[in-house]
């Protein structure tokens, strides 16, 4: 078997999943990506020769929004530049984002070609570092700020109570050998607090 199923609980204050659409101010999508559900497990466990498929996601807490006004410089540092004058390049962006969040992450691994260690060795590595609160950098919701905690699962935690459309959601991004990224979405629903993940993104590409 190439493949093995594991599964983790991650929580946290504040969560921001960027829709690509939304330009200047910055407003989350309802439910936590794919694409950052992956993020959250490669910051527990990465490893050059497996990958992570994400099956589903469960919603733990009722979907809260928060309204937040941050001072930003529109500059960019370089080792060229002379710096960065805060009062020159200060400007206030608004973001909607989540509050009080938690959800179950069920995901598959895989062995990418040319691995040569059964992957039942990188679940049970996976499993322990779940249960021992190791992560190789701290796991964040969306955005570096907003970092998150993490345990195995609780058995008798049932998601929330909500089944909705979500609309499209980002699924993930390939890059080509040019370096060019193509965003790739999903027509995302939630059924009773729980959406499921398809493995390819129906073509949907931007």
């Amino acid at each position: 078997m190439s493949w093995k199923d594991v599964s983790v609980r991650v929580w946290g204050d504040f969560a921001l999943f960027t829709r690509p659409e939304s330009k200047v101010e910055r407003v989350t999508y309802q439910v936590i990506t794919p694409s950052a559900a992956r993020g959250v497990l490669e910051a527990i466990l990465w490893k050059p020769e497996i990958r992570y498929q994400i099956q589903s996601i469960e919603v733990l807490r009722p979907i809260k929004y928060f309204g937040l006004l941050r001072n930003e410089v529109d500059t960019k540092a370089s080792p060229k530049s002379p710096g960065i004058a805060a009062s020159e390049s200060r400007q206030q962006r608004h973001s909607v984002v989540l509050r009080d969040v938690a959800y179950n992450i069920h995901a598959r691994i895989h062995l990418k070609p040319g691995g040569d260690q059964p992957v039942q060795k990188y679940s049970e590595m996976f499993v322990r570092r779940v249960e021992a609160g190791q992560c190789f950098h701290r796991p964040c919701l969306g955005t570096r700020e907003f970092a998150c905690d993490f345990s195995p699962i609780i058995a008798d935690e049932r998601p929330i109570e909500l089944s909705s459309d979500l609309g499209l959601m980002l699924h993930d991004i390939d890059f080509i050998a040019s370096g060019r990224g193509n965003a790739r979405f999903f027509d995302a629903k939630l059924l009773n607090g729980v959406m499921s993940v398809p493995a390819q993104p129906h073509g949907r590409a931007v």
